[in-house]
């Protein structure tokens, strides 16, 4: 495979992976962790 396609799908993956592990933070049982600053700072 020619250097430019295999780059294209190692930058592809890995945008990917990222995404996926964002909505897992952030939906997923890591996100009870999660703190909101607002929700601390009421009037």
């Amino acid at each position: 495979m020619e250097p430019a396609i295999v780059l294209s799908i190692s930058i592809g993956i890995i945008l990917v992976a990222i995404t996926g592990y964002s909505i897992y933070t952030a939906f997923g049982p890591p996100s009870l962790e999660l703190d909101d600053p607002f929700e601390d700072h009421e009037d």
